[in-house]
């Protein structure tokens, strides 16, 4: 029987502290990691890196080929609304790609990582474009923060030198607030306190209450995430 999740599908608003849990897991040893949150080997399939190719795309086009831009406009805006779905359809492929090989199947943890505002579609809309592969064996840790403390961590962790990093992103201040002030968090989780049903799929969840922040020291962070991936552990076992 294994001892470690399949897919854990991490979300919560951008700067929520969703990268720097990941930072913590690729510092913890594997078998430390293996007995504390049931998280093996992993590997991420975040979005981030494959909008931002959209806009370097885009960048390229106008600049050096004088060429029309084909994603976004000149603000870093998507042309269309359903480039958000697109994303979460590219998740998925690559996840099916990874799959292929029967030794990540049964080694691999994956991690997928993305942020939806109700500005975009939402959770809801974002969840319709998950093959049921995924779904069948997911696992949601969702990190709640309200606007305001996504607000602060974005203008502090925003280097503009770096804006591909991934820990070092950031929106301007106008675009996170039309995007992400508003989340449909809530009402997509609905009333049940263990599992959401998505297409038919029962699928487990725990909230992550990131406030007051502990994201930003690893002494705090430990314990924490000890407390939310052993309720999760428990709660995928009864699924």
């Amino acid at each position: 029987m294994k001892n470690h999740f399949e897919i854990i599908i991490l979300m919560g608003r951008p700067a929520a502290g969703k990268s720097e849990v990941i930072d913590f897991l690729k510092k913890t040893p594997k078998k430390e990691r293996i007995d504390r949150f049931h998280i093996s080997d992993f590997e991420e399939i975040d979005d981030f890196p494959m909008l931002w190719t959209w806009f370097e795309d885009d960048a390229i086009l106008e600049k050096i080929l004088k060429k029309p831009r084909m994603q976004t406009d000149k603000d870093g805006n998507f042309l269309y609304q359903y480039q958000w779905d697109l994303l979460i359809e590219r998740i998925s492929l690559e996840y099916s790609k990874k799959i292929r090989d029967e030794n990540y199947k049964n080694n691999y943890t994956s991690i997928l990582e993305f942020s939806r505002g109700s500005e975009h579609g939402g959770y809801k809309s974002a969840f319709e474009h998950l093959s049921d592969d995924i779904l069948s064996k997911a696992v949601i840790l969702y990190i709640d923060v309200p606007y305001e403390e996504s607000l602060r961590k974005n203008r502090k962790r925003f280097n503009p030198e770096r804006p591909d990093s991934i820990l070092e992103h950031g929106l301007p201040d106008e675009k996170l607030e039309k995007m992400y002030k508003k989340v449909d968090w809530e009402e997509f989780k609905g009333d049940d306190s263990e599992f959401i049903t998505i297409k038919n799929h029962k699928v487990p969840y725990v909230v992550f209450h990131n406030m007051p922040e502990v994201t930003n020291d690893f002494n705090k962070l430990g314990p924490v995430l000890d407390n939310n991936f052993k309720k999760l552990w428990k709660i995928n076992n009864k699924g």
